[in-house]
């Protein structure tokens, strides 16, 4: 039986809807996410629930522990958790999403080495790709990785806007390995770039949580310096010098931050929902329109996150781009609505609407960002 069990009803659910939170967890997210909102940081406790709840399995093979969970399963998992905690939700996307590369790309020892622990919640995983100066396509890399004798490289260099910095077990590095060369095929990343699979223990790579977000405050998001950090090529991940071709199937997977903005817009149309209730009936029926315009656009969104999951359309990459281009628009859009409808009840500091406008702009500077979802779409039309 997987790690995963006690929170799924049953094997087919996961695979093709992903499993039911249970309250009890959903509420320790909530509450979890109005500390952070002050503190700025990530909660421990509530990460430590998080490792034990059985959910980082969802997208762990059955073979190694895991709940073997398709997109659709994650994108249905990342929105229930974005729905009380969107930067609980970003840190579980970055760790499917690392999960889900050692399983396309991983050597089978490195499946058995890491997998297993993903799924169990011992491990914690994190993607450490952006990095200052880099450009949204991360073409201009500074980061390297030198090649040492006996099988060894030695990173260098500082990583940006890593989600999961400082609480994670396992990064995901992308860095330079020879001199960059402009990959035709490729509008995500060069030639010449590898992943690495750095362990968080260690002592060459130091997370630095200095930065203060606006939103997402809760994801541990920060910078990585990789400072004599070194490496075995059994820690590489894919072929050397051709990370283009795995950061190209990622977006096939079906995978998206839109389920995150799903998520938001959900809270959001809930915000609403219960300002509509306290008003009188003759108030009520005023906004009733303008409710239906937000659960319409609601349920647009999520139609084109699901469709992007079951990866029915005929090109499953341009449709999970698209998926989270809509998505985060739709949830901006209502943030905004709503704030207009709740008017002054809603414009204090520590109002949940505000931390949700936040965290919906996020979402949109995340990678691939909407300005880079918009070109390799149009770029898909060209090919």
């Amino acid at each position: 039986m997987s790690v995963a069990s006690s929170l799924i009803r049953t094997e087919d659910v996961v695979r093709t809807v992903g499993p039911v939170l249970d309250p009890p967890i959903l509420e320790m997210l909530r509450a979890s996410d109005a500390r952070t909102a002050v503190s700025g940081k990530p909660d421990p406790q509530a990460l430590a629930r998080l490792r034990a709840s059985g959910l980082l399995a969802t997208a762990v093979p059955e073979a190694y522990g895991g709940a073997g969970g398709d997109a659709a399963a994650v994108n249905r998992v990342v929105e229930q958790v974005a729905t009380v905690n969107p930067s609980v939700a970003i840190i579980l996307f970055q760790h499917f999403a690392v999960c889900a590369r050692i399983d396309e790309w991983g050597t089978d020892e490195q499946k058995a080495r890491y997998l297993p622990a993903l799924a169990s919640g011992e491990f914690l995983a994190a993607s450490a790709w952006s990095e200052t100066g880099a450009g949204a396509a991360k073409k201009r890399l500074a980061s390297t990785a030198e090649r040492l004798p006996a099988g060894r490289w030695l990173l260098s260099g500082a990583k940006a806007f890593t989600t999961g910095a400082g609480v994670a077990d396992l990064y995901l590095v992308l860095v330079q390995t020879s001199a960059a060369q402009d990959d035709p095929h490729s509008s995500y990343g060069s030639a010449g770039q590898t992943f690495f699979l750095v362990r968080g223990d260690n002592p060459g790579l130091v997370p630095d949580l200095s930065l203060e977000l606006v939103g997402m405050r809760g994801s541990a998001t920060g910078f990585v310096q990789l400072g004599d950090c070194e490496v075995t090529d059994d820690d590489r991940l894919g072929p050397l010098g051709h990370a283009t071709a795995i950061i190209a199937g990622v977006r096939e997977s079906g995978a998206t931050l839109g389920a995150v903005s799903i998520g938001i817009a959900q809270a959001v149309y809930d915000l609403a929902a219960g300002h509509r209730a306290r008003l009188d009936e003759a108030r009520a029926k005023t906004v009733r329109h303008q409710m239906v315009s937000l659960s319409t656009l609601l349920e647009s969104a999520r139609a084109f996150v699901v469709r992007a999951g079951h990866r029915s359309s005929d090109d499953p990459g341009r449709t999970t781009l698209q998926a989270k281009l809509h998505a985060s628009a739709a949830a901006e859009q209502m943030c905004l609505e709503v704030s207009r409808m709740l008017g002054s009840a809603g414009y204090v500091v520590d109002h949940r609407l505000n931390r949700l406008i936040a965290d919906a702009r996020a979402v949109t500077l995340m990678g691939p960002t909407n300005d880079l979802c918009r070109e390799l779409v149009a770029e898909s039309w060209e090919n």
